[in-house]
């Protein structure tokens, strides 16, 4: 038996280079999947890669209707929820005087209040069986103060503060919450990026010793352990996936 059989997981951000990595580790151990996106046909495309029992939802998951919607698909479909793996994201990235109200709100939503919303809606799914796991995706910027994300960090940093209250608030329910926090990952965006001669992009890749990005497998593969019982005594957790860029 797969390590995850029996498991409902819900995946947001799931047409993500990264969400995609993550839905494919966790079906490969035999979790059932939900997966959501803002974008419906990115989401299609993507979840066509898979096998397995895996149902769609393309929604808004920065507002309460949306991840309401979510959560209640798993449950319908299934009949439990199991894990969550609040991977939806993507600031604007840019120095903090150039953004603007729009790119400030965009930059929370899509990484705080997504990730806020979805937990809500989990957690009492989660805490009626008595076991969770709440994996979150942070980021490794908000700990060596990137280059151009200050807005960007202020949104992840309220992600890697709700990790710990919500470990320690709901432990007693045998729920665990955690935080993966990458650094630079490759994904078509990068690789664009790069070729286009962004010089940002180098900047980036300068602070890992590693002297490469990530690759959205190495991401993922941290977050299937983490949503397994063998991870029980693992919670209120930050872990990077950063090459080094952050050692502690």
């Amino acid at each position: 038996m797969s390590a995850l059989s029996g498991n409902v997981a819900i995946v947001t951000g799931a047409a993500s280079a990264i969400g995609l990595a993550i839905a494919k580790g966790l079906l490969e151990e035999g979790a059932s999947l939900v997966l959501g996106d803002l974008d419906a046909g990115a989401l299609e495309e993507a979840a066509s890669t898979l096998g397995g029992d895996v149902v769609l939802l393309a929604g808004d998951l920065s507002e309460e209707e949306g991840a309401a919607a979510l959560a209640a698909l798993a449950i319908s479909r299934f009949g439990r929820l199991d894990i969550l793996v609040n991977n939806a994201g993507g600031g604007v990235i840019r120095p903090f005087l150039k953004h603007t109200a729009k790119t400030l709100k965009a930059t929370i939503d899509r990484n705080l209040w997504t990730c806020l919303w979805m937990t809500r809606a989990a957690l009492p799914h989660m805490v009626e069986q008595k076991y969770g796991r709440i994996i979150n995706v942070g980021a490794d910027s908000v700990r060596n103060g990137l280059l151009a994300h200050a807005a960007y960090n202020a949104a992840k940093g309220g992600v890697h503060a709700l990790t710990t209250g919500i470990a320690r608030e709901f432990a007693e329910f045998d729920i665990t919450a955690n935080t993966v926090a990458p650094a630079m990952i490759r994904t078509p965006m990068v690789d664009r990026e790069t070729a286009a001669g962004n010089r940002f992009i180098q900047e980036f890749i300068d602070v890992i010793p590693k002297g490469r990005p990530g690759e959205p497998e190495e991401v993922a593969s941290l977050i299937v352990h983490l949503a397994g019982r063998g991870a029980g005594f693992i919670t209120g957790q930050v872990i990077s996936v950063n090459g080094g860029s952050t050692m502690l």
